[in-house]
């Protein structure tokens, strides 16, 4: 079986969400701490063994690949001042993995976004990263999906447990637990954004899946369906049929960072890592007790 080497990230939307600070800069830059919630994505596709992304991009989405790129300048200035480790950090999203781009010129789905890729991907399998999800997890769970793709040969997709009433704002599977591994999911029902009472689970789809290269040709046969755009759930249900689609209940904390409210939780999720910063938060917090409340 060939090995999953390369990732798509689509990144083209425009982030209403967060206008206007989405006005004049991709969402994909805003940072988690100190880094763009992009990098957190490349970061966990180079953990999971990825050596190349395409990124998917649209109008006004330059300061993604540039994020990407070498600086020279400022690298030899702080090289100068003998800020080496701010240095490295510089230098490192340049050095994780090799970096290509496709342009999405009409926002026609994530299905359409992912075909964008299809020249660069070529015939081998692939992952594709959602860069509003965030997931913070011991083993990356994009490694957790490849692994069980290369055992059980079949495209993967991430899957949570999601409290009912919000079914309607996820694709949703359902299907049999594996003999060997509960967490895996073999799915024989993909819907996408049911309502309420039609959900055929709570199992939702979360951004990172592993595919193989025959979902482009499902891609090309897909019609425009919910939004008037081509949902990959739609091609996927249809490889399911033929081919078999696994799920996997991954491990680790998921967080929607293309909302504001699960943005500023993923900042505190991070922020936790750097003492310095989780003390400054915990002495706010004391020192405002019931604010959230006026």
């Amino acid at each position: 079986m060939a090995k999953v080497r390369k990732a798509v990230i689509p990144a083209a939307g425009m982030g209403t969400r967060f206008l206007p600070a989405t006005k004049a800069i991709a969402k994909e830059m805003l940072p988690i701490v100190n880094k763009p919630s992009i990098q957190l994505i490349v970061e966990e596709a180079a953990a999971s063994g990825i050596e190349e992304v395409i990124v998917i991009t649209g109008r006004g989405k330059t300061e993604i690949v540039d994020h990407f790129d070498a600086h020279p300048q400022l690298e030899e200035t702080l090289r100068r001042a003998g800020k080496e480790a701010l240095l490295r950090e510089v230098i490192l999203p340049s050095q994780m993995v090799k970096i290509a781009t496709a342009r999405q010129q009409r926002p026609l789905g994530l299905g359409h976004a992912i075909l964008c890729a299809r020249h660069l991907v070529g015939d081998e399998p692939f992952a594709v990263f959602l860069p509003d999800d965030l997931v913070d997890a011991v083993r990356p769970c994009a490694r957790q999906l490849i692994d069980v793709f290369e055992s059980t040969g079949k495209s993967v997709v991430a899957l949570m447990n999601v409290p009912r009433e919000e079914t309607s704002a996820y694709g949703i599977a359902a299907g049999t637990l594996d003999a060997k591994d509960p967490r895996i999911v073999h799915v024989h029902t993909m819907v996408e954004k049911p309502p309420v009472d039609d959900a055929p689970s709570t199992l939702a789809i979360v951004g990172r899946y592993v595919l193989d290269p025959s979902v482009f040709s499902y891609l090309t046969r897909t019609n425009p369906g919910r939004g008037d755009e081509i949902q990959l759930t739609d091609a996927l249900a249809a490889m399911m049929v033929e081919r078999g689609l696994c799920g996997y209940l991954f491990e680790g904390n998921r967080f929607d960072a293309g909302d504001v409210t699960g943005y500023l939780l993923a900042n505190l999720n991070w922020a936790r890592r750097v003492p310095r910063i989780w003390a400054a938060i915990e002495q706010y917090v004391a020192a405002h007790p019931g604010s959230s409340r006026r």
